[in-house]
């Protein structure tokens, strides 16, 4: 029973996820999000970690990022990040989906149909964001 348990655990988790911005609200400032690169890093942090929301606003990687703030806190969008936030609800929903339990977390989404993305990586917990460019390399 307990390999069972166990082994049910493992595919549950591993499994790769699905969003579908049109069902999800989030926000860019005053706007909903409306997703356009074919490929994403997604950031879940929070803006109350010292230097959080500066690190990824000047990262330049190969992929656009959407930065998920725990807090929700607007910030100003830059060339390569887009800051999105949304209610308590899809907050929680977002979470529970991509069992995110610890932050700051990254993984990829890649656009299947229109606005509907699939998870294209596992989830990493990062020590800091100081890390992100290395992680990113190794996803």
């Amino acid at each position: 029973m307990v390999a069972g348990a166990f082994a049910y655990f493992n595919y549950k988790f591993s499994q790769y996820k699905f969003i579908n911005f049109k069902d999800w609200a989030f926000y860019e400032k005053n706007d909903i999000f409306q997703p356009k690169a074919k490929k994403y890093i997604v950031v879940f942090y929070s803006s109350r970690d010292r230097g959080s929301m500066e690190k990824l606003a000047h990262l330049n990687l190969n992929n656009p990022i959407i930065a998920i703030d725990y807090y929700n806190k607007v910030t100003k969008n830059t060339k390569y990040t887009t800051f999105i936030r949304s209610g308590t609800t899809t907050s929680l929903k977002f979470i529970q989906r991509f069992n995110i339990y610890e932050v700051p977390s990254i993984f990829f989404i890649k656009r299947v149909k229109d606005t509907l993305y699939k998870q294209d990586s596992m989830i990493r917990k990062l020590d800091n964001l100081d890390e992100l460019s290395k992680e990113v390399k190794k996803l």
